[in-house]
Parts: C-alpha cells; structure tokens; sequence
C-alpha cells in the first residue's frame, strides 16, 4: 500500500445558486483543483464523485458519465459514490484507495449536489432514513435530530444555551469564509428565538438547503512533490456503519459509527485526538456538534455542550472546531460536505485561510456522516 497526498483543492460558493446548474458547479470545482494541482485534465486517470440524490433533486441520474461528458474528460473512468450525507467523504475515501493500492496515479475526487431545484427538499433527504420505520411514519431529520438532543439534555443536562453555542461558533467562522453560505455572526439570543422547527432544535440549529461542490485532487505521496511545495498527507482514511433507524440503538446519545471511524482512524495514524490541531465535523444540527466532539474522543461523552459553552471549540480554543463555519453556516449541499471539509483542513494545514487560519495547524481531522449515523467517515491529515 502506497501513502497518498493532496495536490488540488477547490471549493465553489455554497448557497442558494439559482444561476448555476449542477453539472457547471462540478466542472467547476474539478477545474479548479486541477488548477490548483498544477496539472492538465489529461493527467487525470480516474474520477470519484459524491453525490446523495441528484435522481430526486434534479430528476438526473448517471451523473458521473454526465460530469464526464460535460467537463470533456471522456474517456477517464468516473465513478459515483453514495452514502447519503456522507457521500462526499466515503467518495474521498475511494479515491485514497485507488491511489493506495497502485491502481491510479492521479485522481480527482469530487462532492455535488444542487438542492434548490425543487420545491421541497425534505422527502429527498427523508431518504437517508429508514422509510418503513422512520420516513413513512411522518418523522423527518430535525425530528430524529430532536430526539437525539432530548435524550442527551435528559442524561447530561445539556442546556438549549450550549446547543445554541454550536451555531454561535459556527457562524463566528463562516463569518470570515467568503464561500460561506450564511457568513454572518449570530447571538444566543438569536438563536433561542428563531422559529421552532422540532423541540428543542429552532430554525437557527439546523443545517441549510444548499447548493454547491467541491474537489480535490490525489496522489502518491512519494510524487507529490513534483507538482505542489505544499503537499497534504493523508495519514488515516476509516469507514463504520451503525443502524439506520434510532430505535435500532442501545444509546440514541452515541453514534457508534463515529466511534468506530475514530478509533480506527487514531489507529492507522498512530496518534491520538489531544495531537490534532483542527477539526472539521458533521453538525448538521446543533445536537450533532455536540455527539461528533464527545464520539470523536475530544471529550468525554456528557461533556460536549460544556465544551461549547467555556468556548474550547473556538478557533483560540483547545479543539478548534469547523473554522470553514461547518455544515451549519458554510451550508451543506450534500453529496459536497465531506469534500468541503477536507479542502478546509487542507487549506488550514497550508496556512491558506485567511481570517479563519488556526494558527499552527499541522494534523487535522475530518468527520462525515450519512443520515443520523448509518455511515461515518473519519479521514485524518497532516503537512
């Protein structure tokens, strides 16, 4: 098995973007990376590309010949990877690996998805759940998410004002990312007296409908210098499935899957989470920021709102947390996220992030995951 590096990254503006279409956002964030990677389209020997439900979003299958096609990369091989939410993250990984194993050389690893399209969302995404216990019974992700965070204020006393800091922070951050779909700061106060969307989760805990794409490029460690001063190493890429449906859990506060990936990952890279420097996690609700720190091992579980609230997720803080804004602010176009989030770590390991750099950041971490935690990705990165 070979170690692989980071060449490209690029990420497209995240939000409501109603004057681009899904395939043009894609070639645009391969363009860039390829760009980046200081390479040509015709170095590429193969293509990864995430994505949930452009079926259903966009009435539009067989996108990775599609993307092919558009992007004039024809005949390079591409390959669409699917795992819900984290479908971004599980594509990266399948790139690492096709790198790893000497199969390829060059790969471009992409996440897509184009959300505002239709006009309601919420039966696409209800997908990712479990449809004859969950989706078919009229519950939704805020819901799932809600109960989630019920049961963790009932065990450990989380407070509405820690879920509240998860957002708080998160916008700090995507207030200094011009990629961001909502980059602006926001209050406590503001987000306790948002719209309620499921008990006790409000309007202002909940993860955007966005559009958006990202890519990144592969390849041996050993070469990566050849194309780049400022190469990334991936040092660990781990996979877990958990159940789909809640009721299958003996502990609806724990995503075993996250804990899984974690520990593996910690594994196969030989350190441990007190030796990264930044972080980049799954929150798509406020609750969920909360599990991936204490799942994650930065905490310890029951501690992860009291993390938030004495401010050791802040980008000054002992567990620099989503400097990009997170799924929350930055937005989370679904099959795009876990992509987003390991261009982020490395363009902080590069010292490329401007307002929102962790200062010395060399190993950071990325955690993805697929509808409340059926799938999680923990991929881990260094200089």
């Amino acid at each position: 098995m070979r170690d692989v590096a980071i060449i490209g990254v690029s990420q497209t503006k995240f939000g409501e973007l109603w004057d681009i279409s899904f395939r043009d956002l894609i070639t645009e964030a391969g363009l860039e990376a390829i760009e980046d990677a200081g390479i040509g389209g015709a170095d590429l020997e193969a293509m990864y590309i995430g994505n949930m439900s452009a079926g259903l979003f966009i009435k539009q299958e067989h996108i990775a010949s599609l993307i092919a096609d558009h992007a004039g990369l024809t005949p390079i091989p591409a390959t669409r990877v699917e795992a819900a939410c984290a479908s971004g993250g599980l594509a990266l990984r399948s790139g690492i690996m096709a790198i790893a194993s000497g199969y390829h050389d060059i790969v471009l690893v992409g996440g897509v998805e184009k959300m505002t399209d239709v006009v309601d969302p919420t039966p696409a995404i209800a997908t990712a759940s479990d449809q004859e216990w969950e989706a078919q019974q009229g519950v939704t992700f805020p819901s799932l998410y809600a109960m989630m965070a019920r049961r963790h204020m009932y065990e450990y006393g989380t407070t509405r004002e820690q879920l509240a800091m998860v957002s708080v922070i998160n916008h700090e951050n995507a207030a200094r990312n011009p990629k961001a779909h909502f980059p602006m700061e926001i209050t406590v106060e503001q987000v306790l007296d948002s719209s309620m969307v499921a008990s006790p989760l409000r309007l202002l805990d909940c993860s955007p409908i966005s559009d958006g794409a990202s890519a990144i490029i592969l390849c041996p460690a050993e070469k990566a210098k050849e194309y780049t001063d400022t190469p990334v190493y991936v040092k660990a890429s781990a996979h877990a499935s958990g159940t789909i449906a809640l009721h299958d859990r003996k502990d609806i506060t724990r995503i075993d899957a996250t804990v899984h990936a974690a520990k593996k990952a910690f594994k196969i890279a030989g350190i441990g989470p007190k030796d990264i420097d930044v972080i980049e996690v799954h929150d798509c609700f406020s609750i969920n920021g909360i599990l991936a720190i204490e799942d994650l091992g930065f905490v310890k579980k029951g501690e992860g709102g009291l993390a938030f609230e004495e401010g050791l997720t802040c980008r000054d803080g002992d567990i620099p947390f989503n400097p990009s804004g997170g799924l929350k602010a930055r937005g989370h176009p679904l099959g795009a996220t876990g992509i987003a989030q390991a261009a982020e770590i490395v363009w902080q390991l590069r010292g490329e992030a401007g307002k929102r750099q962790v200062e010395g950041a060399e190993i950071g971490l990325t955690h993805n995951i697929g509808g409340t935690g059926g799938t999680a990705v923990v991929h881990i990165l260094s200089r």
